[in-house]
């Protein structure tokens, strides 16, 4: 074998060495969900209300109109907490994360996070998502149950709503992108309003 072959075959042992590490470096990550901040129905405000019946003649105007024209929009910051444990002693970069919004079990809407998130060994970065979901198009019943609903999400009410994300991870390696090959589950627990980890 030429010295060339040699050296060419070393890098490219070196260059697998470092992508498995990021890669089993990613695998060990810990995902939760955060705090779920800055939620509105139909521009509606939730953090004023906790009850249907508290709202004001005006609030429940423009929801009412909103579900009759079967666009009922729930909008929320749902902040993703990724912690990547100090033992690992490797910084993971997350490239993408394609994910689907699960409201009680229910799927909802989809998207992709695009920008490049770095995370330090030993620390947790917080990935803010806005969320954009009209509850017409995914539940059933009355305007009212529809915003107690809205009010779950935001950590509100006693019965807080449920908040899933299945999601899948895209890593960069010295070879390029990686993507998880199966989804993952981050959350699948309460939120309230102090969110859960």
């Amino acid at each position: 074998m030429t010295r060339r072959a040699v050296v060419a075959s070393l890098a490219l042992l070196l260059v697998g060495c470092a992508t498995l590490q990021q890669i089993a470096a990613l695998s060990r990550v810990a995902f939760g969900l955060g705090k779920v901040l800055n939620g509105r129905i139909a521009g509606v405000p939730l953090s004023r209300f906790t009850n249907y019946r508290d709202l004001t003649v005006v609030d429940v105007g423009r929801i009412t109109v909103a579900y009759a024209r079967a666009d009922l929009p729930l909008e929320f910051d749902l902040n993703v907490e990724a912690r990547n444990p100090a033992e690992n002693r490797t910084t993971a970069t997350m490239a993408r994360l394609a994910w689907t919004l699960l409201l009680d079990n229910t799927a909802t809407i989809s998207g992709t996070l695009d920008s490049s998130v770095t995370l330090p060994a030993g620390q947790t970065v917080n990935i803010p998502l806005r969320m954009r979901v009209n509850l017409r198009e995914f539940f059933d019943g009355p305007a009212e149950s529809l915003f107690n609903l809205a009010a779950g999400v935001a950590g509100l009410r006693a019965d807080p709503t449920r908040i899933t994300l299945r999601a899948t991870p895209t890593i960069d390696t010295p070879i390029g992108p990686m993507t998880y090959p199966s989804p993952i589950t981050i959350g699948n627990a309460t939120l309230g309003g102090s969110g859960t980890r």
